[in-house]
Parts: C-alpha cells; structure tokens; sequence
C-alpha cells in the first residue's frame, strides 16, 4: 500500500505540469514606433543604450555622488521596496509549496469510554490506543493546473515588484539630482538677489542725500525705493525657497545631509553628458522597469484566469497516513502494530449559484485593466521621453538667446547710468534698464537649470541605469 501511495503521488506530480491559462503574448505597444520629428527635435547621436549607462558614470559631481549613495542607503521608500520584495518571495515560496504534499509527523493518545446501555450487548465499554506515524493531509492532485497557476501568479507578482524596485532607484538617483540641482539655483537666485539688494540700498541712500539736497525729485526717490523693496522681497522668498529645497533633499536622503555634501551656489551641472541616443520606442520595453512591472501585473492576472478555469474541474485531495499503534504503550513499537490509513476524495462542482462563473468573469476583467493599465504605461513613458527631447531640442536655443538678452541689457544698463551721471537721461532710465537686467539674470538662471534637469530627465524617462539598478537589486545593495 506505502509503495502504490507513493507511485500515486510521483505520477500526480510529474502529470501535472499544464495549466488552464490562456497563452500569453506580448500586446504590441500602443505607440508610434518613432520618436516624434518637427522643429522642436534635434537630431540624436547613435551610441550605447541609456539603460547601460551606470549613475556613477552619468553624475559627475563628486558630492552629488556621495549623496545619492547616502539616499540609497537611508531612503525609506527604497526600505519599503526591499521589503515589498521579500514578502513577494515568501508568498511565492508559500505557493509554491503547494505543488508538494506537506509532510508531518504525528503521536496520538486515544482514550474513550462509552456507558452501559449505549451498546444492547452490556456494560460501559472503555477503548485506549496510542499511534505515532507520518503522513499528510489533504493533499491536492494538480491535474488542472490551478495550484500551478496560482504559483505562476505569486511569481509574476514577485517579479513585478523587483522591477518596482529598480523603478523606485532610478527615481530616486534622479529625484536627488533634480533637486540637488534645484537647490544651487535658488542659492544662485539669493546671491543674485542679495547682490541687487545691497546695491539698490546704496543707492537709495544716494537718492535719499541728493533728495533733501533738492538735487533729486521725490519721484526719483519712490522709484529708488520701490527697487530696494522688489530685491527685498526676492531675498525673502529666495530664502524660504533654499530652506525648502534642502528639507526635500534630507527626506530623499532619508537622513540629515552633511554640510560637505551641500551643492556651491555655482555649481548647476551635474553630469558631463550633453547628448546621448535616445534609440527607439521599442527600446522602452526592456529598459523602463516600470513598463516591465506593468507586464508582471498582467501576465499574473493572466495565470489567474488558469486558477479561476480549474475551478470547474473536478477537484482529487489525499489524506495519507502509516505508523504504529497499540493499546499499550510500551508495545507501541512491537512486530505486528503496523498500521496506514489511505483516503482519497473527489470534489466535482455540480452547482454553486454560479460563484465559479463569476470569478472566471473577475479573472478576466482584471486581465483587461492589467492590459489597460500596461498599455497607458507604455503612452506615459512614450510621453515622457517625446516633451524631453522637445525639452532637449530647443533649450540649447533658449539658453543662448537668454544669454545675449543679459549681455544686452547689461551694456544697456551701463549706458543708461552713463547718461544719468551726465544728465543726459532721468534716473528712471537707469531704474527701468537695471529692472531688466536684473528680471533677465533670474531668467537665465532659470533656464539653466532646465536645461540641467532636462539630461536627469531624458537619462530616467529612456531608462538609464535600468542595467545597473539591476545588478544592485540582484546582490541585494
């Protein structure tokens, strides 16, 4: 009997290797397969895959370096990832398990006694036995693939949230960089700003002397104070702004960051790059992590539709036990006191109010908003990459014509002081020409920074280092 239990297991698990679910194949992505061309885009060089390009090879700033390995090491949402992680694998191993019968050992003591008169032949009858042995309870035959399909379910599931990992990492290397890059503008914008600041105080004080000298008008004088106050109120809101940008860099960095690792109000660029291939729409699906994590979702909704098919099949469990019994415990073991027990049971659904129909249906519908979702996260990603290289392509421009439009409003502003120290023009000439000089220095600082962020931002939406996130990921750093 042990030897055709035995043979009745192998046989169940070497037969029951199919499943129900439906074939998977890849839907085609519901994207142009090219970038888009117009003015806006520049032509982008051929070379290496974005996803191949290690962080610590596209940032160059030593500090930034620094501080984004910090972040990798404190960040809480990363904590949470790893962990999502682990507790993904375990339920995939708990699945798994099920593929095999669980195996327990046993010891009983059995004692009864059943009163006169229960039994028509006599008196109280009294029954005692003790029984150790092996054996397993309930066991499934996955003939029909549902137990298997569930395991294919928890394993796609638990990749999906690897490459949820990866995502989160590229993220936050960016994430870190914006805002890093971020936070030396503003304190370029307060240096700026609390430059102006003293200069118009100064001269104010002139315009205020010359004013109860009855050189200046009143007019001159409100016009002189009107500047100090715009350059006051730029100071104020730049130093909220620098406060501000530092609190979001100590939560990226998930810990208090050094005062070594602060970036210098002059540093904007953080990375050598200035062109690299942007590739081919297709190239998305290998290098997003989170365009893959979004196919892990839907190929674990597509195995659940196996699990939810099986249901309508007939269902074969195994209750299995051998060992020894005896009444007496010091014969437990003796010649003779072997003794097994062998139940199998089939479960055949006949009628279930349709609850087996319904969850077919369910398991279905999430396949849809799986595929759903999947498809939006390949037009978002496609979305992405497009406004940056749009971004990519004209800012070169901007930053150019921003920079002769400071060139040209600082010579204008030279020349109207010139005038003004001759008398030659009003001091509101000179107020109006430094007005724009000033508005135009913001101006340039800002598109800078756009420009700076718009490589971050090409590196992450074209999936850079996808390649390096993974090898981090797969030794556990």
């Amino acid at each position: 009997m042990s030897r055709y239990c035995l043979s009745l297991l192998a046989l169940a698990i070497l037969t029951g290797c199919g499943t129900l679910a439906p074939d998977y194949r890849r839907p085609a992505p519901p994207v142009s397969g090219n970038w888009p061309v117009g003015p806006a885009y520049s032509a982008m060089p051929a070379g290496q895959s974005v996803a191949a390009v290690d962080w610590h090879e596209f940032v160059t700033d030593r500090k930034l370096q620094q501080l984004i390995t910090l972040a990798l090491n404190n960040n809480r949402d990363l904590r949470v990832a790893a962990l999502t992680i682990e507790k993904t694998q375990a339920q995939y191993q708990i699945q798994r398990a099920n593929l095999f019968p669980h195996i327990n050992a046993n010891a009983t003591h059995y004692a009864t006694l059943t009163p006169a008169g229960i039994y028509p032949f006599g008196g109280a009858f009294a029954l005692k036995y003790y029984e150790v042995g092996l054996g397993f309870s309930a066991y499934e035959l996955d003939f029909f693939g549902r137990i298997r399909s569930l395991k294919n379910q928890a394993l796609e599931l638990y990749l999906g949230t690897e490459e949820a990992q990866r995502s989160a990492q590229i993220s936050l290397i960016a994430q870190i960089a914006t805002t890093y890059m971020t936070l030396a503008a503003d304190q370029e914008h307060l240096a700026l700003s609390e430059n102006t600041l003293k200069t118009q105080q100064s001269t104010f004080a002139m315009d205020k002397r010359r004013f109860e000298l009855g050189v200046a008008s009143q007019l001159d004088l409100s016009q002189a104070e009107t500047a100090v106050d715009t350059a006051r109120g730029d100071v104020a809101r730049y130093t909220g702004a620098v406060a501000q940008d530092l609190n979001a860099l100590t939560l990226l960095a998930g810990t208090a960051v050094p005062t070594g690792l602060l970036p210098s109000a002059s540093v904007m660029y953080v990375t050598g790059v200035r062109d690299f291939p942007a590739g081919l729409p297709a190239d998305l699906l290998q290098n997003r992590p989170d365009i893959m994590a979004a196919e892990h979702q839907l190929k674990a909704a597509n195995a659940n539709i196996g699990a939810a098919r099986a249901a309508f099949f007939p269902s074969i469990t195994l209750t299995s036990s051998m060992g020894t019994a005896n009444n007496q415990l010091s014969n437990l073991f003796t010649p003779g006191s072997g003794a097994w027990q062998f139940t199998p049971q089939i479960n055949l659904p006949i009628f279930d109010g349709g609850s087996n129909a319904a969850n077919l249906k369910v398991a279905k519908a999430d396949r849809g908003i799986y595929l759903a979702q999947y498809e939006k996260s390949i037009q978002t990603a496609f979305r992405e990459v497009a406004d940056a290289l749009a971004d990519h392509g004209t800012l070169n421009e901007q930053v150019a014509a921003q920079q002769s439009l400071v060139d040209a409003t600082t010579l204008s502003f030279k020349l109207s002081d010139a005038r003004f120290q001759k008398g030659v023009d009003s001091y509101l000439a000179v107020l109006d020409s430094q007005r724009s000089l000033y508005t135009a220095q913001h101006g340039l600082i800002n598109l800078k920074l756009a420009q700076a962020t718009n490589l971050v931002t090409l590196y992450k939406a074209l999936g850079g280092g996808a390649t390096a996130a993974e090898s981090a990921a797969s030794t556990g750093n």
